[in-house]
């Protein structure tokens, strides 16, 4: 397999409406099996950064990648492909051989590789938005190339190995997250009355454990569907209350925000992101779109997380849609480049990668320590370290067996390698509505997340579970707060969605496409 532990045999800079590298300074220097790569511009505007190792390919070589953000089913071997890119990093098997290529966590480019038979290719985009950023002299620290060979490793030890190898510092939970959100059943039809009976359930089915569970206040407690301001509508009533509530039944509260878009009347125009290519031509979805690189946008969302934390009593905030509300579309329909379009952050002087990473961290300091934070949609790379759990895939169902299977069962599968190394892995919840899907596939879902030392969140509404359901699940409840199994996929290698797993040395088999006995 190709060696990118060495300077590559070709670099190339591409600038914004400029010919040739003008005055941009690229290094790479090697330094104890990594590269680390700068990159310092006066006038020129550089766009994407490429390096190549030229080396080329005789065995077999299968390779199973990344995602920009959230996975959507996609996760897996494959064969090799020049026209795929993958970010961040992936891995390559040949025979006994697993190879992991990627860069290191937290740089100040998007990164993504590929990998054909002629060797690997890294396209570091350094854009802001879809237009060269201006650096001024500055030096950016693009990114750390990091690679590693494992001989003998199964696929689930290799990935985990330089998952920790890719991020020396991950943010993590003090206690396994567990408990219930409402989004899975209700959809954003809720109440107050409502989401204090999901507490109660809660409650209920964690009785006597230590590590007291979350409930997670999903969309539809804002006035406006999906979108800010953040302010509690009629059927909430108010949600310090519903927090103080949950506390009461020593259940402890999360909430859901998408924080960068926001229909208030009243928000600057200076503060909303330029016209630019996205999946909607629609102005009114611009004109709700919020500027993360405007000063004043990271403080109006400290504010508003502040509000949620220190006046309403929130303890876990999921914030949600900031690749979408950022880049138009979402990381399932991107391929080379995060985004595309003739259009720039107000702040041109920063890369996309460091305006995600700003925003990100204005959430996280805004909490001041005292809540946890839950990222969904956001860029896993660029996350760790700044949150403490992040959503890896995107939406299961409580009506769609198939596509909990897609997206839940292949993302806990190949972002196993994630949990515990970048953030806490939160594969998404297990939806239960009666008489929509059929218990005995969903309570396998449950049962492997409960035993995969990961994030276990439920979708259920009081009363809907008989008795018999509530014993099995306070014994998953039970494992999920302890966060102690040891869980391993056995067939990650040649089947998309894993069915064998080793959990706590015993080998269990789940059948995703009929019933199952537990």
């Amino acid at each position: 397999m190709v060696n990118t532990n060495r300077l590559p045999d070709i670099t190339q800079i591409e600038l914004q409406d400029e010919a040739g590298e003008g005055d941009c300074e690229l290094k790479i220097s090697p330094v104890s099996g990594m590269l680390f790569i700068t990159l310092r511009a006066v006038c020129s505007r550089p766009k994407i950064v490429t390096l190549c190792w030229k080396e080329r390919s005789e065995g077999k070589v299968f390779v199973c990648s990344d995602a920009w953000e959230r996975a959507y089913g996609e996760l897996g071997f494959k064969a090799l492909d020049g026209s795929r890119y993958m970010p961040w990093y992936f891995f390559a098997k040949e025979e006994d051989v697993i190879a992991g290529y990627g860069v290191m966590t937290l740089p100040d480019a998007m990164a993504s590789w590929r990998y054909d038979e002629n060797g690997i290719t890294l396209v570091l985009d350094v854009r802001c938005g879809g237009r060269g950023v201006q650096l001024n002299g500055r030096t950016l620290n693009l990114c750390t190339v990091v690679s590693a060979r494992y001989h003998g490793l199964s696929f689930p030890e290799a990935s985990t190995l330089f998952c920790r190898l890719m991020c020396p510092l991950p943010l993590l939970p003090e206690k396994p997250l567990y408990g219930g959100n409402n989004w899975y059943y209700a959809y954003g039809n809720s109440s107050y009355e409502e989401i204090i009976q999901d507490a109660r359930l809660q409650a209920e089915l964690s009785q006597g454990l230590e590590n007291r569970p979350f409930m997670v206040v999903d969309d539809g407690w804002q006035i406006n569907s999906c979108a800010g301001p953040w302010e509690v509508n009629e059927r909430f009533k108010d949600m310090k209350k519903v927090a103080d509530e949950f506390k009461k039944l020593d259940v402890r509260p999360g909430i859901w925000v998408r924080y960068l878009r926001d229909e208030s009347k009243t928000i600057p125009c200076s503060w909303r992101l330029n016209k630019r290519q996205l999946s909607t031509d629609s102005p009114e979805f611009l004109r709700c779109m919020l500027d993360p690189s405007v000063p004043e946008v990271l403080d109006f969302i400290k504010k508003d997380t502040k509000k949620i934390v220190f006046d309403w009593g929130y303890e876990l905030i999921k914030h949600d849609y900031s690749t979408f509300d950022m880049f138009g579309k979402w990381g399932c329909e991107r391929n080379r480049l995060i985004t595309d379009g003739d259009w720039s952050f107000a702040d041109s002087t920063k890369t996309s990668a460091e305006i995600v990473k700003n925003f990100y961290k204005a959430i996280l300091d805004a909490t001041g320590n005292k809540a946890l934070v839950l990222g969904c949609n956001c860029i896993g790379h660029l996350a760790a370290g700044l949150v403490h759990a992040n959503r890896t895939g995107d939406d299961t169902s409580g009506t769609d067996w198939a596509r909990t299977r897609k997206m839940g069962v292949n993302t806990l599968a190949f972002r196993l390698c994630q949990n515990n190394t970048f953030y806490a892995a939160d594969a998404d919840c297990v939806g239960i509505i009666p008489g929509r899907i059929d218990k005995k596939l969903n309570m396998q879902w449950a049962t492997l997340l409960a035993k995969s030392a990961s994030p276990f969140f439920i979708s259920c509404a009081y009363g809907s579970m008989d008795e018999e359901e509530k014993k099995i699940y306070k014994v998953l409840y039970s494992h999920a707060s302890r966060g102690c199994d040891k869980c391993i996929p056995l067939d990650a290698e040649y089947n998309r969605f894993p069915s064998k797993y080793s959990i706590n040395g015993e080998i269990v088999d789940f059948d995703w496409y009929s019933g199952y006995e537990i």
